[in-house]
C-alpha cells in the first residue's frame, strides 16, 4: 500500500495546498512536507500553538496517521560495516514495529509500507544534512490515529519505539523530522466534498432570488488537502463558482 504526512509547529500551517497528484484509490497521502527538527531550537515544538485556518467548502476529519521521518545512522569507518550495521539497525525496527503500536514506511509524498522484502532498498550513503557523519538511511514511523490518539500521544509512542530498537554496533536510530500527518486514499471523500460545494453553493445562489443559479467548475479536479490542526486536515476540491441569470 502506498500512503503519505503533516508538521506539528505552526510555520508549517503556512505551506500551501498540496499539489494534485495521481491517486489510484489506495495511497496515502502525506498532508505537508516533513519538516526537519531543529536540535539547536531551545523551543519545544511541542507546545508550539497552532492556528486553524479557516475552512470554505472543505472537509475537515481526523488524518489516518501521525507520522515522523527518522534516521539510522552509524559512524563506523569501514563503510561497508557501517552499511550492514544500518541496515540491521532498520530490520530489528521492523520487526519491533508490530508490538510496539508503529507502522514503518518509505517515501515522503506517496508512501509505501516498509516490510522485510523491501528495507534493503532504501537509499543509503552520507547524511550531509546531519550533526553526526556516517552511513545513512531514512524512514517513516507511523501511528494510526485512533479514537484516544493525540498528536502528543503518537509522538510518546514512536519516542518510546526508537528507545527500544536493538543497537547494531554503532548505529543508532532518532528522530528527523517533526511529526506530521498522513491520509489514506483522499479521493473516497470526493462524494462529501462535493455535497459540502453544493449546498453551500445553493446557499449562496438562494441569496440572490430565483432569477440567479451558480455554475461551478473544477469538480473534476484531483483532491487536495492541507493541515487543520494537530491531528486534523482539510481536503477539497480547487472549484470556482460563479453567480449568473438563469436565463
Amino acid at each position: 500500500m502506498r500512503g503519505l504526512v503533516l508538521g506539528i509547529v505552526a510555520a508549517s500551517l503556512l505551506v500551501g495546498a498540496a499539489p494534485a497528484w495521481a491517486q489510484d484509490g489506495s495511497e496515502e497521502i502525506v498532508v505537508t512536507g516533513m519538516r526537519r527538527i531543529d536540535r539547536d531550537s531551545e523551543d519545544d515544538v511541542r507546545e508550539k500553538p497552532v492556528p486553524v485556518p479557516a475552512a470554505v467548502q472543505m472537509l475537515r476529519r481526523t488524518a489516518d496517521f501521525a507520522v515522523q521521518q527518522v534516521i539510522v545512522i552509524s559512524d563506523t569507518v569501514n563503510e561497508e560495516e557501517a552499511r550492514k550495521e544500518v541496515y540491521a539497525m532498520t530490520r530489528g525496527a521492523i520487526g519491533l514495529a508490530g508490538t510496539s503500536g508503529v507502522q514503518l514506511a518509505s517515501g515522503e509524498v506517496v508512501v509505501e509500507a516498509l516490510t522485510p522484502a523491501n528495507y534493503t532498498n532504501l537509499d543509503i550513503g552520507d547524511d550531509e544534512d546531519d550533526e553526526d557523519d556516517g552511513q545513512a538511511v531514512k524512514f517513516l514511523v507511523k501511528v494510526p490515529l485512533a479514537p484516544g490518539i493525540d498528536a502528543r500521544t503518537a509522538l510518546s509512542r514512536i519516542e518510546k519505539f526508537l528507545k527500544a530498537v536493538p543497537a547494531v554496533g554503532r548505529a543508532q536510530i532518532k528522530p528527523y523530522s517533526e511529526l506530521t500527518l498522513s491520509v489514506v486514499n483522499p479521493e473516497q471523500y470526493r462524494t462529501a466534498i462535493i455535497d459540502l460545494i453544493a449546498r453551500d453553493t445553493s446557499a449562496t445562489s438562494a441569496r440572490f432570488g430565483q432569477g440567479y443559479g451558480v455554475e461551478v467548475s473544477g469538480l473534476d479536479r484531483p483532491i487536495q488537502w492541507k493541515r487543520a490542526s494537530l491531528t486534523e486536515v482539510h481536503l477539497f476540491l480547487p472549484s470556482s463558482s460563479t453567480v449568473r441569470p438563469r436565463n
